[in-house]
């Protein structure tokens, strides 16, 4: 008995694959079914590729999928940009640009490039007169408030 597998099937099943990752979000289903889609079209090239081949295509394709996906991409996506919860000797250091300056109490506005404990936009105490638009550097935590002095570049 000769089974065949329209490409159509691969196609449905790869669909119903990646739709299962909705309700099992383990990002794992996904690329099989990515694999299926992939078949479908390999079917729909080459029609005569007989079935054993299709499915051993299949599965070889869906491992080198998931092994490059939990190689390589997920540790690059998987990167923490953000500087919330690190200690107070990681927030010690960091530089920003002050946007704002709030002369009576001494203090700035500060935005970071990436957030210090949680966001990007600090009022700060300074410790020596800034302008808007300088690079400071924190030197220290008072409760909940960043103190930062001008940045100087070595």
């Amino acid at each position: 008995m000769n089974y065949y597998i329209e490409p159509w099937h691969w196609l449905i099943f790869g669909l119903i694959l990646m739709v299962l990752e909705i309700f099992i979000p383990s990002f794992t289903i996904f690329w099989f079914g990515l694999a299926a889609v992939v078949i479908s079209a390999l079917v729909w090239l080459i029609p005569t590729l007989p079935v054993a081949a299709q499915i051993l295509i299949w599965v070889v394709l869906s491992t080198v999928i998931m092994v490059l996906w939990f190689k390589f991409a997920k540790p690059a996506l998987s990167k923490d940009v953000t500087k919330a919860g690190l200690s107070r000797e990681a927030t010690i250091g960091q530089v920003g640009m002050v946007i704002q300056i709030l002369p009576e109490h001494n203090e700035a506005v500060v935005r970071f490039p990436m957030p210090v404990l949680g966001t990007d936009e600090w009022t700060c105490r300074t410790l020596a007169p800034v302008t808007v638009g300088e690079r400071v550097t924190v030197t220290d935590i008072l409760g909940n408030q960043l103190v930062v002095q001008p940045h100087h570049t070595q």
